[in-house]
């Protein structure tokens, strides 16, 4: 039986802790204490804890275990992405239970992951010393922003172990596949000037013109050359998303940019791709006498892929009666997988909820996560031999 008393104070006190990590310096906030609250959770029950820092405020918990080449890492990301409190029906920082569900900023995504671990930890607290296997609990950084957590333990080349779990809100089902993410700007600098005279300048907007529709192609030829059939959108996307220029109609235009996002398939390089783009958006520039630039926005993250027949996925599917799928949002998955490990993405709560208003876990999701991950561990850390799933 669930504690669920302790499951709510559990998460409860991790929701009362503040963590947002944004892009804005002004909103961006040190996810400390979380961390050091979960080691304050786990210590006493033997792991041995480190925090490796990553920034200025910002670390990663690596909690580990017992010891072997193989065994199993439980992971999530400590930090929240902001939010507007005045459309939320109760402080977002203080845990409310009603109507089944419980409420927080967090909640689903993913600090509610924790108490689900911890709570498997306790159902198998008389068997914790008899780990055949390590098991590690890994809590990262600013997943929500730059992914700076997990590209220092990339970095790092840590922690090592034969399988990782990442409990992003997926309703318990095994997730073993998710697109890439690139965040690209075109920044066009033209030469200003009296707009009854178009000699008297070179016009960034017509650049833009030229340079939108060479994107669409190049969409479109994406759309065209590949194809993964486990996807539901089974393309590669290339979105516009944002665009700005000029600054009077009776100027030309002196400055453009635009902001866009691509989305690359399982096997598809992010490195080419830009280099595909530069190649095909420098000449545009050239000709129109505006040099142009193509500038990352934010540091990219690869697609992630875990073979269908995998150990862990076969195990995942077993446990929770589901099959493994993908999802259209990017995870940690890419930095643990080139770790070495079999690397699987689930957890409790639904992506619906995260990043909302009102954030919220169906309390009905409890009990089948912690008993998943409990046998998770069973299979994979206390049973001799349970690299052969």
């Amino acid at each position: 039986m669930i504690d669920t008393q302790l499951f709510s104070h559990r998460l409860g006190q991790l929701i009362a802790l503040p963590s947002v990590s944004c892009t804005s310096p002004k909103l961006d906030m040190s996810n400390r204490p979380v961390v050091e609250l979960l080691a304050n959770w786990l210590s006493p029950l033997g792991f041995d804890i480190e925090l490796m820092e990553v920034a200025d405020g910002k670390a990663n918990l690596i909690a580990t275990l017992g010891s072997g080449s193989g065994g199993l890492v439980l992971a999530g990301h400590t930090d929240t992405v902001p939010c507007n409190p005045e459309r939320w029906q109760q402080d977002p920082f203080t845990l409310e239970e009603r109507d089944n569900r419980f409420y927080g900023l967090g909640a689903t995504d993913m600090k509610g992951f924790f108490p689900v671990v911890l709570a498997a930890l306790d159902a198998l607290k008389g068997s914790l010393n008899r780990l055949q296997q390590p098991l590690i609990i890994l809590a990262t950084s600013d997943e929500e922003s730059s992914m700076n957590g997990a590209r220092a333990l990339a970095l790092a080349g840590r922690p090592k172990a034969r399988y990782a779990v990442i409990g992003e809100p997926t309703g318990m089902r095994p997730i073993r596949m998710h697109k890439g993410i690139m965040m690209e700007a075109v920044r066009i600098q033209g030469l200003a000037g009296h707009s009854s005279d178009p000699s008297l300048g070179h016009n960034a907007l017509e650049t833009m013109h030229a340079v939108m529709s060479e994107l669409l192609n190049f969409q479109n030829q994406l759309k065209e050359n590949y194809r993964h059939p486990g996807f539901a959108v089974d393309f590669p996307t290339l979105n516009l998303g944002h665009i700005h220029g000029g600054d009077n109609p009776n100027r030309i235009c002196g400055h453009c940019e635009i902001h866009f996002d691509l989305r690359p398939l399982p096997g598809m390089n992010p490195q080419e791709l830009r280099n595909t783009l530069e190649q095909r958006l420098r000449p545009i520039g050239e000709a129109f006498h505006t040099p142009l630039t193509l500038d990352c926005l934010v540091p990219g993250i690869d697609a992630y892929e875990q073979q269908a027949d995998s150990e862990l996925v076969t195990l995942a599917e077993k446990l929770s009666g589901h099959s493994a799928g993908s999802v259209a949002f990017a995870t940690e998955a890419p930095y643990l997988k080139k770790l070495g490990m079999q690397t699987l993405v689930m957890g409790p709560g639904s992506i619906d909820q995260a990043h909302q208003p009102n954030e919220y876990m169906e309390q009905s999701q409890v009990t089948p996560a912690v008993n998943c991950i409990r046998e998770l561990i069973t299979q994979l850390c206390l049973t001799p031999h349970s690299a052969k799933v």
